[in-house]
């Protein structure tokens, strides 16, 4: 037995048998040749042909991202069948198995079921998107990535974070970007008793006004917001348009109240507490010194 003959048994030598087909070497890796051939032509063509058509479009960060993911999968479905109806394999019978052993494994695969299904969620209902500024739990970052299972966050640190798509089904996720990207910031400072009610209310609405991210509508406002200890309690609001941007406004913003307050002679106090101390009451001392030599002792007079 030559070689050939060797090769040609190995690819044909039957390994099992679903429904009245039979998977042999051969026909196996035709599935894995036509299958992975599908993917990589599913991920050129979502890509890089979908992203210069779309990007024509003038759609979102987030429209385009959910297009090209539910085009890559559709194809990758499609190539699925293409590859089981090319070696032959009935699909009927297929499902058939998959039935029985979706029983088996279903209690085992929960969770991943979980995460595919809430990442389908994702990409259809849209709660969050891709480039969106989300919270979840204490971490703040920007959405990079949705995923079958997982949903990529990089964090304010430029750190990746890989969260489960179930985690924003089910929990208590922000979305500082969901449609209208606008967030008011609300920063208080407290002035002293002894300044000027109308210097303070006109210095934090120039502050705002003299910022360039603060929008003009919704228009700042300025609240008395009550009475401390040692200051009046102040309020500023403002909004501005991108939430991605909040940190470094409220900075500046911060920054602009602490030189505007100096050039208008507007105190920013600081807790005080006045301490006061009470002199003890005279005591009388029998002034002469015990015989022993011990110290004055007091004493009182009893009148007979």
């Amino acid at each position: 037995m030559d070689y050939r003959q060797l090769i040609d048994m190995f690819l044909h030598t039957r390994l099992f048998g679903i429904g009245q087909t039979d998977v042999t070497m051969a026909s196996l890796a035709i599935f894995c040749l036509i299958f992975f051939g599908i993917i990589v032509l599913s991920r050129f063509v979502s890509g890089r042909l979908l992203d210069r058509v779309l990007s024509r479009l003038q759609m979102d960060q987030g429209s385009r991202y959910t297009f090209r993911r539910i085009t890559e999968y559709t194809l990758i479905l499609i190539g699925a069948i293409i590859a089981f109806q090319f070696i032959g394999i009935n699909l009927s019978g297929l499902a058939v198995m998959f039935g029985f052993l979706s029983v088996g494994i279903g209690f085992g695969l929960q969770n991943i079921t979980s995460n595919f299904i809430s990442g389908l969620i994702l990409l259809f209902e849209r709660p969050i998107s891709v480039g969106d500024r989300v919270t979840v739990g204490d971490i703040e970052g920007d959405v990079v990535e949705i995923n079958i299972r997982s949903t990529t966050i990089q964090s304010l640190t430029n750190i990746s974070v890989i969260v489960p798509n179930s985690e924003f089904i089910s929990s208590r996720v922000i979305n500082w970007s969901h449609a209208d990207p606008k967030i008011r910031i609300d920063i208080d400072v407290g002035v002293s008793y002894g300044s000027d009610l109308e210097t303070v209310l006109r210095s934090l609405r120039e502050v705002a006004d003299e910022n360039r991210e603060v929008l003009r509508v919704p228009e700042p406002e300025v609240h008395l917001f009550g009475f401390g200890d040692s200051s009046w309690n102040m309020q500023l609001r403002l909004w501005i348009n991108n939430p991605k941007r909040h940190y470094y406004v409220r900075s500046d913003i911060n920054c602009a109240i602490v030189r505007k307050f100096r050039e208008n002679k507007v105190e920013i106090p600081f807790p005080q507490r006045d301490l006061h101390v009470r002199s003890p009451l005279p005591v009388p001392l029998d002034t002469a010194p015990g015989m022993d030599g011990t110290a004055p002792v007091a004493r009182t007079k009893r009148k007979d």
